[in-house]
């Protein structure tokens, strides 16, 4: 029987990384684009930049040379913008379209490249990590939050249009997360209280608890799970 194979985009870092690692302890063969270094030894490393349709058609490509199928794709690829993606009227237009590249254009590129080959095998899952800004806005980042709520209804088509492929897609909306991305505001004790207060576990994600998720969906073993936001914040989201 082949080795089921992954696909995991931003893989290099933070969640991504993390989730490279799970899944390479679950028995998969892990392919990871990134547009920047790798550090991990993985079983394939593309350098990729996900907003480039070319580079993610030829990185599919390299992923089916080497392992002849693609049973799940992570879109992991993300970014919430600098300080200057703030209030609407604030944000500059080529922030805006930064964002939004990465955090929409980038799954949307992914998934239209592997959607042919899960046709083809008659199966897949497409797992993208989104967060709970796309189901509650942040105050003052809306061009991340927008962008995350475009990114969990694309979800939401692909496991409309594509199951009848018995192809599935969910999505994971994780909250704050200690990544390399958040410790600027984490690593100083009173923004990192102002964060961790109204989350009813008292504290932030850890990179291997969005990870043993994505190691969950990708088992197989909630079948029947289809288009779904499968929240992780701690229970942030549970109270107004």
């Amino acid at each position: 029987m082949a080795v089921r194979t992954a696909m995991v985009t931003g893989g290099g870092s933070g969640i991504g990384r993390a989730i490279s690692a799970q899944l390479r302890k679950d028995g998969f063969a892990v392919a990871v684009l990134d547009a920047g270094d790798v550090p991990d030894a993985n079983d394939l490393v593309l350098r990729c930049d996900v907003t480039v349709a070319s580079e993610v058609d030829d990185a599919v490509a390299a992923v089916m040379a080497t392992f002849g199928q693609i049973d799940v794709l992570v879109n992991n690829a993300g970014i919430t913008g600098t300080r200057q993606a703030t209030t609407l009227h604030e944000t500059p237009i080529d922030e805006w379209d930064r964002v939004h590249a990465v955090n929409v254009r980038g799954p949307f590129l992914c998934s239209r490249a592997v959607l042919p080959v899960m046709i083809r095998q008659g199966s897949g899952h497409i797992i993208t990590i989104v967060s709970i800004a796309g189901m509650f806005a942040f105050p003052g980042r809306a061009a991340y939050s927008s962008s995350k709520g475009a990114a969990l209804m694309l979800t939401r088509s692909i496991a409309v249009d594509y199951a009848r492929h018995g192809i599935r897609a969910n999505a994971i909306c994780p909250g704050m997360v200690y990544t390399p991305m958040t410790a600027w505001r984490l690593d100083q004790p009173d923004l990192r209280a102002a964060v961790e207060d109204p989350i009813p576990l008292g504290r932030v994600a850890q990179p291997e608890e969005i990870a043993d998720a994505v190691g969950l969906l990708a088992s197989g073993r909630l079948g029947y799970l289809n288009g779904h936001p499968l929240v992780l914040d701690g229970g942030r989201s549970a109270y107004v």
